[in-house]
């Protein structure tokens, strides 16, 4: 695929990909909002790419990554809204020497319908996998 990072999964291929291989990890990216108003996958850690409401980038993102992730060999999954900061942040992972990143594509909510609704074209919710809100 010419990613500089491992490779990208659909939700359904992270999900299986979770239960197969016991030393692979996800984070997901989001801001706490988004965690809390929208809901999240059940046992996955948020380490915030950028922070709510002005959206400044998480200085201390790797540094968390590391807190969590020690294993820098183990499989490590990433997963924001739709893909894009999943993407950077297999990126900014992968540059820090972790060496088996994933991006999940179409994220927790994927991308808008024709009405500008999200959790119908694709993503985790979407794929019927657990989640849960607050």
């Amino acid at each position: 695929m010419g990613l500089p990072y491992f490779g990208a999964l659909t939700p359904r291929e992270a999900a299986a990909l979770l239960q197969e291989s016991p030393d692979a990890r996800m984070i997901d990216v989001r801001t706490n909002a988004e965690w809390d108003w929208v809901g999240h996958i059940p046992g996955i850690p948020l380490i915030e790419w950028q922070a709510y409401p002005d959206m400044h980038l998480n200085e201390r993102f790797i540094a968390e990554v590391q807190s969590a992730v020690p294993d820098r060999q183990a499989p490590l999954l990433f997963v924001c809204r739709s893909g894009a900061r999943s993407d950077l942040a297999a990126r900014a992972a992968t540059a820090a020497g972790y060496e088996c990143c994933f991006n999940v594509l179409e994220g927790f909510e994927g991308n808008r319908d024709e009405h500008g609704h999200r959790s119908t074209l694709g993503g985790w919710r979407a794929a019927g996998l657990p989640w849960e809100q607050n």
